[in-house]
């Protein structure tokens, strides 16, 4: 197995630096890449400090869909594992992958997260739409064989956020399977930067809309589920309002947000299914563009 692991940072210098020790350690042969958005905090100058990292992409998009095409496209391994910054593989990890893949085509597992009373630990999630039996897989864990990516044309950059759901969608419709490897853990060793952070309720409904009506049309389990996920977000939001955590006029703003994101969402979707009928069903993947980097340091 010809292991490459790509990396994709954005202003997270210090992350960074503890998951590239932690592949060092475990995965000392392993090619990594790592890509890094328009960082303002010196992560290039560290990287390019390192004697472990073996290419550097740069890239102008915030995007970590568009980070995680651009690094798979400078990888030469058979098989490519995407491992997000701030998270430690585990000792075991490298042995996971391989045995995952000896039984499956993609193989993702958990991460651990350190709470007060103990790790909390991410499980296998699976859910069946349309007759589809889709599992999602861990977004910052996972290892693909190579075929896999080459014929599902990668991600979908069209989505900012919700791309490897996308992905996982398009892996239940093909022939390839996902396993899910307990012993192919990470941790994560930094919380998240900032507090918690603005939900973009317009770009959550429009990828949500965007990639079931990309993958399954205008069948009523779309719109079912889209109505579901928006009367649940729309009674905790009621909830906030009750409580005084929120005002009326926030609750409502919410509401438009949420129209309009599926609106656009569904009718980009639809239009995206009829452009790309094939397997890959992803008018916006890896090969239809080219000037993702802006520059790239190569030290193999």
């Amino acid at each position: 197995m010809e292991l490459s692991v790509v990396v994709p940072t954005l202003n997270g210098r210090d992350r960074l630096a503890g998951t590239l020790e932690a592949l060092a350690t475990v995965v000392p042969e392993a090619e990594i890449v790592v890509v890094n958005g328009p960082s303002a905090d010196g992560t290039t100058g560290m990287v390019r400090d390192r004697d472990d990292v073996d290419v550097l992409v740069e890239i102008a998009d915030r995007s970590v869909t568009t980070a995680r095409n651009a690094g798979i496209g400078h990888t030469t391994g058979d098989v490519v594992a995407l491992v997000d910054h701030g998270l430690a593989v585990d000792e075991s990890w490298a042995d996971a992958v391989r045995t995952g893949l000896s039984n499956g085509d993609v193989v993702t597992g958990p991460t651990h997260r350190p709470r007060r009373a103990g790790a909390a630990t991410e499980t296998v999630e699976k859910r069946t739409v349309a007759g589809r039996d889709v599992t999602h897989f861990n977004s910052g864990n996972v290892a693909f064989d190579r075929a896999v990516l080459d014929a599902l044309d990668g991600y979908d950059e069209y989505l900012p956020i919700g791309g490897s759901r996308d992905l996982a969608h398009r892996l239940a419709d093909s022939e390839f399977r996902v396993e899910w490897a307990q012993t192919m853990a990470v941790e994560r060793t930094y919380g998240a930067d900032g507090g918690q952070l603005q939900r973009d309720w317009a770009w959550k409904y429009r990828s949500l809309a965007y990639r079931l009506s990309k993958n399954y049309g205008t069948r009523p389990t779309v719109l079912g589920r889209l109505v579901g996920h928006a009367g649940s977000d729309a009674l905790d939001s009621l909830r906030d309002v009750v409580r005084r955590k929120t005002g009326p006029s926030e609750w409502l703003s919410t509401g438009r947000d949420v129209l309009s994101g599926a609106a656009v969402g569904l009718k980009d979707g639809l239009s995206a299914r009829a452009c790309d009928r094939s397997i890959a069903r992803n008018p916006h993947g890896a090969s239809t563009r080219s000037d993702r980097a802006v520059s790239v340091y190569d030290w193999r």
